[in-house]
């Protein structure tokens, strides 16, 4: 009866709907609900979703009974104690001596727990926002904003502003991090500027080189060129540098054909050696510009393909150094003669004076005669150390030259070295024919010309010197029966420092390049003809200087 009126007590508490104390094998034998009293609990009806029978542990859940009250069912097993074990038996054979089931309304553990639980949440919530809000505060003064700092200064750093450096805000890790950067971009800016310096050193020790220098790698790309080879293709450094190698020196739009020109690339991939050719660039202004060039492999400090190196040698500047030290020369060799011969040829003349006025006064006819041949042997003396001088004379302003006349001087000249080879020389130069040029000019295009024949000719041949008013100006023919020129040999015949003659002398290769430098420096032009075999036909044109445009009667 005790544990009855307990446990209708219990049933009577506020918001207990029932309570029953079972026997272990689920029969209810304790209820506050006289209606369940007797009824079993078992596989077939259990107390809740995971209470199984023998229960060893206290359950809870959330279910709904017959009467449809949902409730929280609370299962407790009473387990068997050693007080107990006079009534209920050993505890290893009776190890619980019976149940006890406890519904709670569960609509209102509900809505305790959901107001709880959202007082609870509410709270969390504000404390965990303020605690987030300091947090961010102290983040964003001590963490986001150095930080921030940092990453512009780094940013404006990676731009190229050598001077970004950033705030240093005390002695945390930050702070020293911020130190450190700033210690990192002033060696960076010390090293760059070092770096610059070197650079700006090297451009200008290569631009003081004279002659061209250019660098290509191995796509074609010019990495450095110097001041001198801008000058040898009439473009500027950074035109230079955005074009391939072809373009600034060949003016072509794709590599040149390797069995066309010599291509240092092509060879060096061949074999890797320095190699030194003759080649024919191109100037911007579409003149053609004989080079040297002295090419040779060059290591790439990153690695990978190498470069190429060049040193190109401009040979129209040498050819007219060459040109004035052989004036030079021929200068020295007629100043010597002027005062080796002239000079005594001078006393001569003093003396023979003396004797003609002797003869006159005496008047002997014949010893007048004697006397007139050797005044007129000295005046030609004379005037041959004068046609000497005219040759060696540096090239002056352009001015009105009779054309016969100079090549009746350099003939004369040339006459002794006719007679030694037993070459015959006609001359057939109509009168009145003037052109304007430096006189010292013409005379080396004409020496030059005959020259050159005579080298190709052999006793017997013949040379042929005329000259003549044409359509367009005045023509100058200097034709020769020698050898004449090879096929393969015509196109660089012209070209500087190239030797081809046909007594096997070793030449200097500057005679005919210097010719056509003359004849375009005159305002003409110069052509060539030749067979093989029989002979060569040289034609220089130059302005007619007494024609006027329109003129057909050449007044």
């Amino acid at each position: 009866p005790g544990l009855r009126d307990i446990v209708n007590r219990l049933g009577d508490q506020e918001r207990i709907v029932s309570v029953m104390i079972l026997n272990p094998l689920g029969e209810v034998r304790f209820t506050s609900q006289p209606r369940m009293l007797g009824q079993v609990f078992g596989a077939d009806r259990a107390l809740c979703p995971d209470c199984e029978l023998p229960l060893d542990e206290a359950q809870t859940a959330f279910l709904t009974p017959e009467d449809g009250i949902e409730v929280l069912r609370s299962v407790n097993p009473v387990k068997n104690r050693a007080p107990c074990q006079e009534c209920h038996g050993e505890i290893a054979v009776n190890p619980v001596n019976g149940i006890l089931v406890v519904d709670y309304a569960a609509a209102g553990i509900k809505s305790e727990a959901l107001s709880g639980a959202l007082l609870l949440g509410g709270s969390g919530l504000a404390v965990v926002g303020a605690t987030l809000a300091a947090v961010l505060l102290m983040l964003r003064r001590w963490v986001l904003a150095p930080v921030q700092q940092l990453t512009e200064a780094s940013e404006r750093l990676a731009a190229g502003d050598l001077a970004a450096r950033a705030p240093v805000n005390g002695r945390d890790e930050l702070g020293r991090l911020g130190e450190t950067f700033n210690d990192m971009a002033e060696r960076l800016q010390r090293s760059l500027s070092a770096l610059e310096r070197r650079k700006v050193f090297l451009q200008s020790m290569v631009d003081a080189i004279p002659d061209g220098i250019r660098v290509i790698a191995s796509d074609y790309r010019v990495v450095l060129v110097n001041r001198a080879y801008c000058e040898q293709v009439g473009a500027a450094r950074e035109a230079v540098l955005t074009q391939p190698c072809y373009a600034s020196s060949h003016g072509r739009s794709e590599p040149c054909p390797a069995t066309y020109v010599t291509c240092p690339l092509h060879e060096m991939k061949q074999n890797p050696q320095s190699l030194v050719f003759r080649e024919r660039h191109v100037h911007a202004g579409g003149e053609s510009v004989f080079v040297e060039v002295s090419a040779a492999p060059l290591d790439n400090p990153e690695g990978g393909d190498g470069y190429v190196v060049e040193a190109i040698r401009n040979l129209s500047k040498e050819m007219k150094v060459s040109q004035e030290q052989k004036l030079s020369e021929i200068g020295l060799l007629a100043t010597g003669i002027a005062h080796e011969i002239r000079n005594p040829l001078a006393s001569i003349r003093l003396s023979f004076r003396a004797l003609q006025r002797k003869a006159m006064v005496e008047d002997n006819d014949d010893t007048r005669f004697y006397l007139d041949i050797v005044n007129t042997e000295i005046d030609k003396c004379i005037d041959v150390t004068n046609r000497l001088l005219k040759l060696s004379m540096p090239a002056g302003r352009p001015t009105l030259v009779s054309l016969g006349e100079i090549v009746e001087d350099v003939m004369t000249l040339l006459n002794f070295e006719a007679l030694e080879t037993g070459i015959e020389v006609e001359r057939d130069v109509a009168e009145n024919l003037r052109v304007i040029a430096a006189d010292s000019d013409l005379r080396m295009l004409v020496f030059n010309l005959a020259q050159n024949a005579f080298h190709a000719m052999t006793a017997g041949d013949r040379l042929a010197i005329s000259a003549e008013a044409v359509d367009d100006g005045v023509a100058l023919v200097v034709a020769d029966t020698g050898v004449g020129i090879r096929p393969q040999d015509m196109p660089r015949i012209f070209d500087p420092f190239w030797s081809r003659r046909a007594d096997g002398v070793r030449g200097t290769g500057l005679g005919l390049s210097i010719c056509r430098a003359i004849v375009e420096r005159s305002g003409g032009r110069i052509e060539v003809e030749s067979e093989y075999g029989s002979g060569s036909r040289f034609t220089v044109i130059l302005p007619h200087a007494d024609r006027k445009e329109g003129d057909d009667d050449g007044r």
